[in-house]
């Protein structure tokens, strides 16, 4: 436990946190979080003084805006930790509901305790896993040419999802679920077309009694 607040200490520094937030965030005493941040010089029983060096602080590697950050989970945490609604959660995110409600749901230690830094690592742990292994668009030439085809003609994940049980449906192997298919899209090794962004549609004016003033003499 001490390890993980240590890494979830370091990377709320890293993203520009200030000493006291991160702090308050992680559970530990100010004294401690300068110490971890700065190191410490003490005496030994020789009298001679120990360095202990401080917690190393590497810089994040940018996530794509679709998953949650550390900071996006802090929030969450506190707020679930105030009794704040999963709406109202997501509301002062900006998320979708289910996105707050999958996250409570997965990513909870075993104690049942919803924890920023371990929501941080079981989602790192799962993505790793999930890259390491073949995925089936890749394995499957026909599921790949139906999905690339689907998206191709801005179908989005949750149609082209929906669309593999209609075109196979005695072919379990071939039934992807939306988050397989999101995975695919920004998976780097496969080539796919990602879902365009839906435009708001815009109502055009209408011009009352435009007939009448066109129509009307001079």
């Amino acid at each position: 436990m001490l390890v993980e607040k240590q890494e979830w200490f370091a990377r709320l520094i890293a993203q520009g946190v200030s000493n006291s937030e991160a702090c308050r965030v992680v559970g530990i005493n100010r004294r401690t979080g300068t110490r971890w941040r700065y190191g410490r010089t003490i005496l030994n029983t020789a009298g001679e003084p120990v360095h202990y060096p401080p917690v190393r602080f590497t810089a994040l590697k940018p996530r794509h805006p679709r998953y949650l950050s550390l900071a996006e989970r802090t929030t969450i945490a506190d707020l679930h930790r105030a009794g704040v609604s999963v709406r109202g959660i997501a509301q002062e995110l900006g998320r979708a509901a289910s996105t707050v409600s999958r996250e409570l749901r997965r990513n909870v230690d075993d104690r049942g305790r919803y924890l920023p830094g371990t929501a941080q690592r079981l989602t790192t742990e799962r993505q790793s896993r999930a890259s390491s292994r073949t995925r089936r668009l890749t394995r499957d030439e026909q599921l790949y040419a139906v999905v690339a085809e689907l998206l191709g003609k801005r179908w989005s994940p949750e149609q082209v999802a929906y669309e593999l049980r209609v075109r196979f449906p005695d072919q379990l192997e071939r039934h992807l679920c939306t988050e397989s298919i999101y995975q695919a899209i920004y998976d780097p090794r496969i080539v796919l077309t990602r879902p365009a962004k839906r435009r708001r549609r815009r109502r055009r004016r209408r011009l009352q009694g435009l007939e009448s003033v066109v129509g009307s003499p001079i």
